[in-house]
């Protein structure tokens, strides 16, 4: 049975939330060696499958590929330095500002057309991410900033995802992912190395596992439907982040917590409503 394009995402919030809670659990590992972990992985993987598949490795659009790996890489290493640094809820909540980084570049990169009226829902889920964040002593300038970077080379890369649609398989594009990020991961992890031990080899793993099913949904998503209108779904992460980050960590929230979840997801429903 053939997924749409919003369970397909969903499920990728899900993965990449299980990702999250799985990179904070192993705060002593430096967040751009779970990355090489991850990218090995992620490479092998993709590899494998597409040989399988029968579907050239390298794809078609080289250039853009390249440039959705970097890109992509920037965005997830800025973000798992934050996850590290930071309570899980405020790195999710800032890093998911990506969507709306990604309707406004897309309005420019993909040629879509948003209706004023979707800016409009939009900023009510762009409210409920800053009535959810709140004051956080535990976020200076500095971890804020790496947690927009991350958000806006993220909304670049899922609109170079939607330019690649028509020329390529969604594996080669999460294939060309791990190859532009391994070789930098290598050089820095080679005088940043720590080594795993015990349980942190199975949580790597983890990582890498539920990091290529959230990569390979995603990018399904992005491939089959409008970039502002799927973008909002993102969302769904803060309220994920919430719930695991009270759950596993003893993160806790108060009532504001609350009518900022419901307007993020008053945001996502009225705009799911647009066709």
């Amino acid at each position: 049975m053939k997924i749409t394009s919003v369970q397909s995402m969903i499920l990728a919030g899900i993965f990449f939330a299980l990702m999250n809670v799985s990179v904070k659990f192993i705060p002593d590992i430096p967040a751009i060696e779970i990355i090489l972990f991850r990218s090995i992985f992620s490479l092998v993987f993709s590899f494998l499958v597409l040989k399988r598949q029968g579907v050239p490795v390298m794809g078609n659009n080289k250039k853009l590929l390249i440039i959705r790996g970097v890109v992509g890489s920037i965005g997830l290493i800025s973000f798992f330095y934050t996850l590290q640094k930071i309570p899980l809820a405020s790195a999710v909540t800032i890093q998911y500002l990506s969507p709306i980084f990604t309707t406004i570049l897309g309005v420019f990169l993909v040629k879509e057309r948003v209706k004023p009226i979707q800016l409009v829902w939009f900023g009510i889920s762009f409210l409920g991410v800053f009535v959810l964040q709140g004051f956080d002593p535990r976020v200076n300038l500095f971890y804020g900033m790496i947690g927009v970077i991350s958000a806006l080379f993220s909304g670049l890369a899922y609109n170079v995802i939607r330019k690649l649609k028509n020329t390529e398989h969604p594996l080669v594009i999460i294939f060309y992912f791990p190859l532009v990020t391994l070789p930098i991961a290598s050089v820095v992890s080679y005088f940043t190395w720590v080594q795993p031990v015990g349980w942190d080899w199975l949580i790597l793993l983890w990582i890498g596992i539920c990091t290529q099913a959230a990569q390979y949904f995603m990018t399904v998503a992005y491939q089959n439907a409008n970039v502002a209108k799927i973008s909002s779904l993102s969302y769904l992460g803060i309220l994920y982040a919430l719930f695991f980050g009270f759950l596993l960590f003893g993160e806790t929230f108060g009532v504001l917590s609350y009518l900022g979840m419901g307007l993020v997801l008053l945001g996502i429903l009225l705009n799911l409503k647009e066709k």
